[in-house]
């Protein structure tokens, strides 16, 4: 793996061994997390398949600038950093975003075009209050802990299985996850909630795959099928799996379907 630095924006790189495809891959994370959610599976597997593939940490999060300022950080700033990130590949990339970091690329795709997008388990272009009060009224516990770690504080073990898994995780493989998180930054919450929402009439056009996962409690299947609806294409969603695609169990499940729309993107691309 290797580790690049732009003006303190941590990106972490994981490139083939064999030539790559011309197209790379750059994935967005969502809140409370960091470039390091992807590196876990993700990274490797798609570097193994030939593909360069990179992920940012968001400005104060990670290893990236801002920490201090986090809750200053609006959702701009976020699409700044992907725009950051995108002028300094060889080309234009396919973007991947999960959950906060769906809701970035949808909003980067306002003002850029790209070589396609994957919005994962993505905060809908409707905007984070329908999930929310989803989240208050069925989940009430874990609503009172997200808001919790929101402001820095610390929540069980428990409520990271809860939010993110449905299918088994070590304690040890938890643990780890649980202390690598982080407080959110308020603004961009506000920002997901009201303030700054996605114009779907000013989004380019690029070729986009929508999944969701058949156990989110945060993004639950209904939110995956109105981002999808709003972008006329079809959601694909992933039977007994939790908010956390990228780190389940079964990841892999995920990443070959990723790979088959990433290969089938870049054969229509040669034809």
């Amino acid at each position: 793996m290797s580790q690049t630095r732009s003006q303190d924006l941590e990106v972490l790189a994981r490139l083939p061994a064999r030539p790559a495809k011309l197209t790379p891959l750059l994935f967005v994370h969502g809140a409370f997390t960091g470039a390091w959610c992807w590196d876990e599976h993700f990274l490797p597997f798609f570097a193994e398949a030939g593909y360069a593939a990179h992920a940012v940490s968001l400005s104060g999060h990670g290893r990236s600038r801002g920490r201090d300022r986090l809750d200053h950080l609006s959702i701009a700033d976020y699409v700044a950093d992907v725009a950051e990130t995108v002028a300094r590949l060889p080309t234009p990339p396919i973007l991947i975003g999960h959950s906060m970091g769906g809701f970035v690329v949808q909003k980067y795709l306002e003002e850029h075009a790209a070589a396609g997008a994957v919005l994962m388990c993505s905060v809908p272009p409707q905007g984070l209050m329908s999930a929310a009060i989803n989240v208050m009224f069925a989940r009430p516990t874990l609503f009172q802990d997200l808001n919790s770690l929101m402001g820095g504080g610390r929540v069980a073990l428990e409520t990271l299985r809860e939010a993110l898994f449905a299918q088994p995780i070590s304690v040890d493989d938890l643990t780890r996850f649980y202390r690598w998180s982080q407080p959110e930054s308020h603004r961009a919450i506000w920002d997901m909630s009201l303030f700054d929402l996605p114009r779907a009439a000013r989004i380019h056009d690029v070729p986009l795959l929508v999944i969701g996962a058949e156990h989110d409690h945060l993004m639950p299947v209904s939110t995956a099928h109105m981002t999808a609806s709003r972008y006329g294409v079809e959601a694909e969603i992933f039977p007994g799996m939790g908010h956390g695609l990228m780190l389940e169990h079964d990841w892999r499940k995920v990443a070959e379907r990723l790979l088959r729309w990433f290969d089938a993107l870049m054969m229509e691309e040669a034809a």
